[in-house]
């Protein structure tokens, strides 16, 4: 009986810091909480900071208030490289960019979103789930500590918008065009023959007014709900990019987050990207018309004249890998079999 006892008593000393472990990380399971800024340079009215403002309350109410994203639009945070370096660093942050600024961690996250490349949402959407750019993501997480939550937050395409109608490369020689301080836009806006003048957006619309630039380029979405229409009447259909966001959040960091909410936050962002293509898509013709009706016009242009003019800047694009043009050609090729 002794010895019964004896045994007992063992299991229980051995048994007991492995349930009081098990009640302690359910106890902290139940008492986390995290704040998280989230900053981009969307208009309050552009329909990525509509979506994303969903995906803020879904996640707070799935996670009971655990999880609190703070929503910054508009610059009004590190926005751009700056904002991607944060989470690099470890802050509790989240980046909403263009995947372009990824390149200045991985270089072929630039030829992903290079210009003329994408001729539908779908074409995009088909060559992110390819095991080429899975291991990117691969690489920017495991070697950068960048995790990428998502990178199909498309708001359309990018076209040019001026007061003068532009059809062929040629039309944009001596023009001031407004870019992001993305290196890839300021080199496809030099190679169809504008000169690149990268401003923050919160000076562009005066910048137009008052001559310093000829114009910008953005998507209809934003040309509907910025104000860059009242000040630049004439957009050509270029569809030099497809206008698209990733979001980024420090590696180390999301993986300290209980499980359970992980998943939940994976799961709104998912969720999130899907709501703005679907708006972006339903709400094209009547922002058009919208916009007709104010008095903007609207152009087709020489398509492969643009195209041609832009091929060389994924040749002239640093640390990519070499044939990386050719490499995301044939991958679309595959979707058209």
């Amino acid at each position: 009986m002794k010895k019964v006892l004896f045994a007992l008593m063992i299991l229980v000393l051995v048994l007991s810091p492995i349930m009081a472990q098990g009640t302690q990380e359910t106890k902290s399971d139940e008492d986390y909480k995290l704040t998280l800024k989230m900053s981009h340079v969307f208009a309050p009215n552009e329909q990525l900071t509509k979506s994303l403002n969903i995906v803020v309350d879904n996640i707070k109410n799935r996670t009971n208030g655990a999880i609190i994203i703070q929503h910054y639009p508009q610059g009004q945070l590190a926005v751009y490289k700056d904002g991607v370096e944060q989470v690099a660093r470890g802050a509790n942050f989240i980046s909403v960019e263009d995947p372009s600024y990824l390149g200045d961690y991985v270089a072929d996250f630039n030829a992903l979103v290079g210009p003329m490349l994408y001729d539908s949402f779908e074409a995009y959407e088909y060559m992110i789930k390819t095991p080429l750019v899975k291991g990117m993501i691969k690489e920017v997480e495991e070697k950068h500590n960048i995790k990428v939550l998502a990178l199909d937050y498309i708001f359309g395409f990018r076209n040019f918008k001026t007061n003068k109608v532009i059809t062929r490369p040629e039309d944009l020689k001596g023009m001031k065009i407004r870019t992001p301080g993305s290196q890839l836009f300021i080199d496809t806006i030099n190679a169809m023959g504008a000169t690149a003048t990268p401003l923050a957006f919160s000076e562009t619309l005066s910048a137009v007014q008052q001559g310093v630039v000829d114009g910008l380029e953005g998507t209809m979405d934003a040309y509907g709900t910025n104000g860059s229409s009242e000040v630049a009447k004439n957009m050509a259909f270029t569809k030099h990019f497809l206008g698209t966001c990733g979001v980024y959040i420090n590696n180390d960091l999301f993986n300290s987050i209980p499980e359970k909410y992980r998943t939940i936050i994976q799961e709104e962002f998912t969720k999130g990207a899907e709501h703005m293509k679907s708006e972006i898509t339903n709400n094209y013709d009547a922002t058009k018309a919208m916009l007709e009706a104010k008095g903007n016009k609207f152009n087709e242009v020489d398509y492969p004249a643009f195209v041609a003019v832009a091929e060389p800047v994924y040749a002239n694009m640093k640390g990519v890998t070499p044939g990386i043009y050719k490499t995301l050609q044939a991958e679309l090729a595959k979707m058209k079999k």
